[in-house]
């Protein structure tokens, strides 16, 4: 049996599994035993977490909290707004659409690690929305719409299914005229490292006309080990880039030295920071929610002028409409007809002249 299958098969979700890796808090095992919801890592996360610590940032965005139980700012539904399942588009129940040219393949809703902050709680973690994931429907459906030129294959975890499974769906896509670019969205690099095996990498590999990108979600500095870093190259060594696409959660990363730390982690392990996202209403997690400015402030103390450009992510909100950018612009100080000033990160001032049109 392969590792990462053996990972799976071992999973920690439940509080006597939980005690071989934590002294598990009073406030942690009331939310496991009374919350009805899907929760659980592998053996392999559940190794990072700190053992006395109930804040670890491993540990809280791993395990139920009584705080699911709170929801002021959640939008009910969120799921069936942010993925427009309620308009007049005929879709099957494994695409999500927000753009005309790009759609979201939704394919398993089992992951490696059930992300307590996830935006798809509904279905993937609290299972009150159900759905069917029949492939040749989604894949009929995207060779009918020749105005889809990009799929993100996501789930759950695309990644825990068998190569073969994946191969296929890469396969049945490469067919289709009109794509140009399949990315997959997956924590198994994070949670589950093991996962990138031989078997994966020669179901990925080679140059095709069709390319195929891989985004994860590093959250925390801690995260960033040499299996990850490994499991990153391995991906690399198959022509597949990587991005990360971080959830900006409050007490986890909200804080200067832990965002610019991870960020210049990410790029010591080849990975390029893609998005920040803020962490979207969907029911359940307002405890993980900043306010909105605050990614965009993060970005500015702590990755700007303190490390590469490589490492600035783009900080956004996802919505039912797609994508929208909450960067500011915090260094364009004043304007006139002539010249505009600007301040660096150091508070420094210079003047570049205003081009007219």
């Amino acid at each position: 049996m392969e590792t990462w299958v053996s990972e799976l098969r071992n999973m920690v979700n439940t509080l006597e599994r939980l005690r071989e890796f934590i002294r598990v808090s009073p406030e942690e095992e009331a939310a496991i035993s009374t919350l009805k919801t899907k929760w659980g890592t592998t053996p392999y996360f559940a190794s990072l977490m700190d053992p006395d610590d109930p804040n670890c940032p491993i540990r809280r965005q791993v395990i139920p909290s009584l705080k699911e139980k709170e929801n002021r700012y959640g939008i009910p539904n969120y799921l069936v707004w942010k993925e427009n399942r309620a308009t007049e588009e005929v879709r099957p129940d494994c695409i999500a659409r927000q753009y005309h040219d790009r759609i979201a393949f939704t394919v398993t809703d089992t992951c490696a690690n059930y992300c307590r902050h996830c935006f798809r709680k509904e279905l993937v973690v609290d299972r009150d929305l159900q759905l069917r994931f029949d492939w040749e429907e989604g894949l009929e459906w995207i060779r009918e719409h020749e105005e889809i030129r990009d799929v993100l294959v996501t789930g759950g975890d695309p990644f825990i299914l068998p190569d073969e499974r994946i191969g296929y769906i890469i396969t049945r896509l490469r067919e289709i005229p009109h794509i140009e670019m399949i990315r997959f969205g997956t924590r198994t690099p994070v949670v589950l490292p093991d996962r990138i095996t031989e078997g994966l990498k020669n179901v990925l590999k080679g140059y095709h006309r069709i390319p195929l990108w891989v985004n994860t979600q590093f959250n925390h500095p801690k995260e960033i080990t040499e299996k990850s870093a490994r499991a990153v190259y391995e991906l690399l060594t198959c022509g597949v880039n990587v991005g990360n696409q971080a959830v900006l959660l409050k007490g986890i990363n909200d804080d200067v030295e832990t965002f610019r730390k991870l960020h210049q982690k990410l790029l010591s392990i080849r990975v390029r920071p893609y998005y920040v996202f803020y962490c979207e209403p969907a029911p359940g997690i307002d405890h993980f929610r900043t306010p909105v400015e605050k990614g965009a402030e993060l970005i500015r103390d702590g990755i700007r002028g303190f490390t590469t450009g490589l490492a600035q992510p783009m900080y956004v909100i996802a919505t039912n409409i797609g994508k929208i950018p909450l960067m500011p612009d915090y260094y364009i100080m004043e304007k006139n007809e002539t010249e505009y000033t600007l301040r660096n990160y150091e508070g420094r001032y210079t003047k570049i002249p205003n081009i007219p049109e």
